[in-house]
Parts: structure tokens; sequence; C-alpha cells
């Protein structure tokens, strides 16, 4: 398990200490994406600085993905299997407004918007808020 998770983290060019090996196997058991509260909560023992340096190191070495929340956090969710976080990978994200749990829908890209010319487009976001399944059952 130790050597998948090294692995993951040299092929995205990320040297594998022992808390980024612990921050890549919490997001992996992760069914939503998290804050870094949450993994602050999780990780008791993390500092609170090392571990928004482990996030920030890989989002940039783009291994997760940040995720504004609509609600004023930020979560993080593992990028999946290929992504390199560039316009074709962006994806819908959904915001339960009673549990308020942030989930990915990779199958569910964010539309092209055509703009004027000259427009440069820098970042794209579709987020819905609603009920998750969890919560309306």
């Amino acid at each position: 398990m130790k050597k998948d998770l090294e692995k993951q983290l040299e092929q995205k060019k990320v040297r594998p200490t022992a808390m980024r090996l612990l921050v890549l196997d919490t997001l992996q058991r992760q069914k939503t994406a998290v804050g870094l509260d949450d993994l602050e909560e999780t990780l008791e023992k993390a500092d609170r600085t090392t571990l928004y340096r482990t996030l920030k190191t890989f989002e940039e070495m783009k291994l997760v993905h940040r995720i504004e929340d609509g609600a004023g956090a930020t979560k993080f969710a593992l990028c999946g299997e290929g992504c390199e976080c560039a316009p074709k990978d962006i994806h819908v994200h959904f915001y339960c407004n009673i549990c308020q749990e942030t989930f990915c829908l990779p199958k569910s890209e964010v539309p092209d918007v055509p703009l004027p010319e000259n427009f440069i487009p820098v970042e794209t976001k579709v987020l819905v808020k609603g009920i998750c399944q969890n919560c309306a059952s």
C-alpha cells in the first residue's frame, strides 16, 4: 500500500514525505471533497501549516483540485486518472445544503462558454447546490 502511494507521488514529481503519504492516503479514503479543517480533525497530530503546505503542493502538482463550495469553504478532492486540471478536465461539483458535503461529478462536464473576442478565460467553475441522495432519503 505504501509503495503504491509513493509511486503516485513520484509520478507527479512530489517527494514522498511521511506527511504527504498520510494526506494522500486520507484523501483516497474520502468519498467527498474535504477541507483543511476536516483533514486537521482526521489527522489530529498533524500541524495545520504542514497540512496546508501539503495541499498547496498537491494542487500545484495537479494531484488535487480546489473547490469553492459556495458556502465560504475551500475543499480539495483528488484528481482522477490522467487529469491535468486542464480545461478538458473541468467538471461540475455538487454541494449538499443539508450535510454540507461537496461531491465531484466527473461525468458532468462544464459546457464550453463562447466568449467575446479578446476575452481570455482563466477559470471556470460550476457548482450545483441542492440535497444529496443520502439526505434526500
